[in-house]
């Protein structure tokens, strides 16, 4: 039976958007130099405030206080004080969890419900997590008296902008590093609200810096002469522009880049639960997932009935209103996204493959892009080889796990892939060939602080999360 849901707005009271934000830096926020930019909600286009740009004298200013802080109060400090700390942001994160929930959806236009229910928690837990490593490095097994690099620079993407904040500044900090952090233009207000956060806990100023900016801003970080450390989530072609400029130079890198991950569907898998997975891997954050299942690898024998059974759970996702409580997929992120999305979907079409969408209804104003499948890709199609990061899943077939994992591993990135089977000696012969940071079975898109994530090939290099993440912030 059919029935309409009526609406859950979630309240947007719970949020108080200032007019403008200026540049965080020691621990102050102050007025950028560069041309000031609006954010805007991506569901319906309105300015939400205006944003400071720093220019390179602002960032020069950022890094002198990183450094300071490095220098006098964080780098000598005990573990065991960094730590309190970090359980103290934790806690914040905790407390104020709704109105960032709610910012976070406003400004980037994801459901509440992913803001709420799995954005959020990670955070704190990220926080939580190095926090308890802060007194324990050496224990890490990175030597017996491990040291910090200094300050580190960060850039973060748009499509979880607290949780790459999180998962950036909370190991940086445990290991006593110093950090100037630029986030997505198109998602600054979560992290200016983290700066705030910092403040609440009594961070010691400098510790952490927030600078806001386009890409030249980020150009002017990592390129910056007093940077140890560099950390970039973004696109494989910034990526590569990054590591460019720091060859050469003693700075340390990581790259977290990005996906085309194979979702690999057996014959013996349980299928109602596969579809959950399918859909939770490439509609989970419209699709704005580097690690998101955007190859459907089928086995050809169970094909049809999966696609079948596929549409109809397709059928009721629902499109729309972020802050409601029922809505599934969300705004796309930004105009330039949504064209870029419109783009690769059309040239697929143009390339022979089939494409498919349920009837729903979009809005009028903001950006949207309805879920949509392609059936009859080949493997030298580009919405087979190239990063779309929208709601496009492209569905290929194989007979053999051989040809599963050749399928697989036919791609420039390995960041993860799915392997759905009852057999478990299947999920082990398939995760030791395929090439992927991280091989989820009979599940996907499941995300632990304990557990380091980070990819092989053009999805970049370095582990974030866990122990290993420790040791990109460590002089080892």
């Amino acid at each position: 039976m059919d029935f309409e849901y009526a609406p859950a707005p979630e309240s947007r009271a719970v949020v108080d958007i200032r007019p403008s934000y200026g540049l965080f830096i020691d621990g102050e926020f102050r007025d950028g130099h560069g041309e000031p930019f609006k954010s805007i909600d991506p569901s319906n286009e309105e300015p939400l405030a205006e944003i400071a740009a720093a220019d390179a004298a602002d960032v020069d200013r950022a890094v002198a206080a990183a450094r300071r802080a490095h220098d006098k109060v964080w780098g000598p400090m005990p573990g065991r004080e960094r730590a309190k700390y970090l359980y103290r942001i934790a806690r914040i994160i905790q407390e104020r969890s709704r109105e960032l929930a709610v910012l976070e959806s406003i400004d980037n236009g994801k459901p509440i419900r992913e803001s709420r229910d799995v954005d959020l928690p990670l955070v704190a837990a990220h926080f939580f997590y190095y926090a308890g490593w802060a007194d324990k490095l050496s224990h890490a097994g990175f030597g017996p008296d491990p040291k910090p690099l200094g300050v580190a620079g960060q850039v973060i993407p748009w499509n979880f902008p607290l949780l790459m904040l999180a998962w950036k500044i909370a190991p940086a900090l445990a290991c006593g590093n110093t950090v100037v952090l630029k986030p997505a233009e198109t998602t600054p207000l979560t992290a200016l609200a983290f700066a705030e956060i910092c403040r609440q806990a009594d961070l010691p100023p400098g510790v952490v810096n927030i600078i806001t900016g386009a890409g030249e801003t980020g150009r002017l970080l990592v390129e910056h002469a007093a940077i140890d450390k560099v950390a970039f989530t973004g696109s494989t072609e910034v990526g590569k522009q990054i590591a460019r400029a720091a060859a050469g130079t003693d700075k340390k890198l990581t790259l977290e880049l990005g996906g085309k991950a194979a979702n690999v569907i057996f014959d013996d898998a349980p299928l109602d639960q596969a579809i959950e997975g399918i859909v939770n891997g490439i509609f989970f954050n419209q699709g704005h997932v580097c690690c998101a299942g955007s190859r459907l690898l089928v086995q050809e024998s169970v094909a049809e009935e999966l696609l079948d059974r596929l549409k109809r759970r397709m059928a009721t996702l629902r499109v729309g209103d972020p802050l409601d409580k029922n809505t599934d997929i969300g705004a796309i992120n930004s105009g330039a996204q949504l064209e870029k999305i419109r783009m690769l979907s059309e040239i697929g079409e143009q390339e022979g493959a089939g494409r498919w969408s349920p009837p729903c209804e979009l809005p009028q104003r903001g950006f949207w892009f309805a879920p949509t499948i392609f059936t009859d890709v080949a493997q030298s199609h580009r919405i087979a080889r190239e990063e779309i990061f929208g709601p496009v899943l492209s569905v290929l077939t194989f007979r053999t796990p051989a040809e599963a994992v050749e399928k697989a591993n036919n791609t420039p990135y390995g960041l993860s892939a799915g392997v759905w089977t009852e057999k478990g000696s299947r999920i082990l012969w398939m995760a030791e060939r395929l090439r992927a940071g991280v091989v989820w079975a009979n599940t996907f898109n499941k995300f632990d602080p304990a557990s380091p994530f980070g990819g092989y090939k053009e999805s970049g290099y370095g582990r974030e999360g866990g122990r290993h993440g420790l040791e990109a912030y460590l002089d080892v």
